[in-house]
């Protein structure tokens, strides 16, 4: 790691009522926190203002979107698995921006039933290498997340789920850095 802290843009991609998302979201972020090195910001697309349709222009909501997305210098993806996949509402906001995403490392945290939403975070690889983001190899995943977590949103198996974490966020900076680093020396451009 360099001195200087990495922006990391932790994604929250689950629009649906009643989710259980958000426990694991603000558990990625306390994660995140305690590996050092991030300056943290939580997108919710529940809670963003973008329109239902991709428009011709843009709009403010979509501005200020983007403008997050472009302060990143990595993100993680907490992903849900709806049905074999991510779900419309994670793979819309993933749309509505491009030159973003380019030459930046992404690294997810999925849960669902028993697979614990790793074919949604393998269906998410394909679309972020559409992006020219670079995907990190290893993730966390919580399987039955339901029965993973007290009432106070934190994992009954504290010492795994955190040992995949530290993992991942060590992997994440790693490219993080050498990707920043890249993109200073010579900005990436799509031929």
């Amino acid at each position: 790691m360099t001195d200087t802290a990495l922006n990391l843009a932790i994604i929250l991609g689950s629009t649906r009522d009643g989710r259980f998302g958000d426990r694991v979201a603000y558990w990625t972020a306390r994660e995140a926190e305690r590996h050092g090195g991030y300056a943290i910001d939580l997108i919710d697309v529940m809670a963003l203002d973008l329109p239902q349709h991709h428009p011709v222009g843009t709009t403010p909501a979509i501005d200020a979107y983007r403008a997050r997305l472009s302060a990143a210098d990595a993100f993680v993806v907490v992903t849900p698995e709806y049905n074999h996949s991510y779900p419309a509402g994670l793979k819309h906001a993933i749309d509505q921006a491009y030159a973003e995403w380019m030459a930046k490392p992404v690294a997810f945290v999925s849960y669902g039933g028993t697979a614990g939403g790793t074919r949604a975070t393998e269906h998410l690889r394909a679309v972020f290498a559409e992006m020219h983001a670079a995907t990190i190899r290893d993730y966390v995943s919580f399987h039955m997340v339901r029965r993973q977590f007290d009432a106070n949103g934190h994992p009954l198996d504290r010492d795994n789920p955190r040992l995949a974490a530290k993992t991942m966020f060590d992997r994440l900076a790693w490219w993080a850095n050498a990707l920043r680093a890249a993109r200073q020396a010579q900005p990436y451009g799509e031929r």
